[in-house]
């Protein structure tokens, strides 16, 4: 598993944007919307509809649960340089994890069926990354067991 001068060269850029990115940072997704409420006669029942808002909304998840939490203007201008550093952090790691499987797959030997599915995307396919998890899934002959 050797890279090439250019995916060396690409790998020291990344890293060097990782570690020059890292910083505070916040997990989870901000989004700003408008709400219609449940009164009848409310104005965002009207036509055309004024909703309510728009708000500003954090969600993430906290021991396995979806937490969403309402951000205040002050909040939201405070935060949204850590949304932006977490948006960042995640789309270098995920061009790190490219790379690193385009390096691994350049490294394996050729197979006698093309590659099948995604690996990022956890399809299943005939890879030599997937072998391993194809094996697993396979039923157990009663004489093994």
């Amino acid at each position: 598993m050797e890279p090439t001068a250019a995916q060396r060269a690409a790998l020291d850029k990344i890293t060097a944007e990782i570690a020059a990115a890292a910083g505070p940072a916040l997990p989870g997704t901000l989004i700003v919307r408008a709400y219609a409420c449940g009164k009848p006669n409310c104005r965002c029942r009207a036509d055309p509809p004024r909703l309510h808002g728009p708000y500003a909304e954090w969600t993430r998840k906290i021991g396995g649960k979806t937490m969403t939490r309402r951000l205040t203007p002050r909040e939201l201008a405070e935060y949204q340089p850590l949304f932006d550093s977490a948006k960042k952090l995640r789309a270098l790691v995920n061009e790190l994890q490219d790379l690193t499987l385009e390096i691994i797959e350049a490294d394996s030997p050729p197979q006698a069926e093309p590659a099948t599915g995604d690996l990022r995307s956890g399809k299943r396919g005939h890879s030599p990354l997937n072998l391993w998890a194809a094996r697993q899934s396979q039923p157990i002959h009663p004489a093994h067991a």
